[in-house]
């Protein structure tokens, strides 16, 4: 306004000062300030625009040299994923109260499979693995069927359910070192950690889901939970191999219960675990071939 102002009255105070002052000078004065008007209109709309684009290059998601777009995955959602974790992203989808556990509630930003420390947001490509991967023993499915660029494009858009993605950066994955051997010693040793850790209060002395505190785990939401079966099939939540069950370990599944031994094993004491979940595994299906997630990372 202060600037309306100043144009619009310079003419008028100089002539009120010196009458000899011409009419051409207030029109001059005029012109000032419809000239001041639209050039602060021009600012204000490319100032809309530049935020415009800030926001568009939020909206975007980068999966290998793959980049997905919110604009396409909006259809995408409102296709596949409207049912089960709702219009607004919260987990509140029709088909929600019929699923055990809940859908994930994406405008809280936390996710269960990362390669990023517990408490960071999750990596784009850890988004788009988990849409084709499925995540195990839950309502949500393998979308091996969606085109590579569409699950990018899918990442992009649950981004824009949450503030994190906007505010925060990631922190850098978790590092997975060379395997140890997978021997008898080394599943002894994993028993022995698993016992140190108290991971039987959760998933029970065989490893079947049934510890002393299983029926009383709740999630972030409060929602009930169920220890993972090490005993049943050859997948885990978050993936498929030896090196997908080892970042599980040190990365926890935020959200739930299960917390990062990050600072409290060491890389070969983890080794030794997967090893010991692996033959609990093993009483009751045949390990699966390492392959496989090389096989998921392929279709990227």
């Amino acid at each position: 306004m202060g600037v309306f102002f100043c144009a619009g009255s310079a003419g008028r105070l100089a002539k009120k000062a010196n009458p000899a002052v011409g009419d051409d000078i207030l029109w001059n004065a005029g012109m000032t300030s419809r000239r001041s008007r639209t050039l602060l209109l021009m600012l204000a709309l490319l100032g809309i625009r530049f935020l415009c684009c800030l926001t568009v290059s939020a909206q975007e998601s980068k999966a290998g040299n793959l980049t997905g777009q919110a604009k396409r995955g909006k259809e995408l959602y409102q296709r596949y994923c409207i049912g089960c974790h709702g219009v607004r992203g919260d987990g509140q989808g029709e088909n929600a109260p019929y699923l055990d556990p809940k859908p994930r509630d994406f405008t809280l930003g936390l996710f269960k499979c990362r390669s990023t420390p517990s408490g960071s947001i999750p990596l784009d490509s850890d988004l788009f693995d988990t849409i084709g991967r499925g995540v195990d023993t839950t309502g949500m499915p393998r979308w091996l069927p969606l085109s590579s660029h569409e699950r990018a494009d899918l990442v992009a858009y649950v981004k824009t359910f949450s503030d994190r993605f906007s505010e925060e950066k990631p922190d850098p994955p978790v590092k997975i070192p060379s395997e140890t051997p997978d021997t008898t010693e080394s599943i002894q040793r994993g028993g022995e950690v698993y016992q140190s850790l108290k991971c039987f209060e959760c998933h029970g002395e065989k490893g079947r889901g049934d510890g002393p505190s299983a029926a009383s785990l709740r999630d972030s939401k409060e929602n009930k939970i169920v220890p993972y079966d090490f005993t049943v099939g050859t997948r885990f939540k978050c993936g498929v191999s030896n090196q997908d069950l080892y970042r599980i370990f040190m990365t926890g599944l935020d959200g739930t219960p299960m917390p990062s031994y990050l600072s409290w094993v060491t890389p070969e004491q983890a080794w030794d675990l997967v090893h010991y979940l692996r033959a609990l595994q093993g009483q009751n299906a045949t390990k699966p071939k390492e392959t496989a997630h090389k096989d998921l990372m392929a279709r990227r």
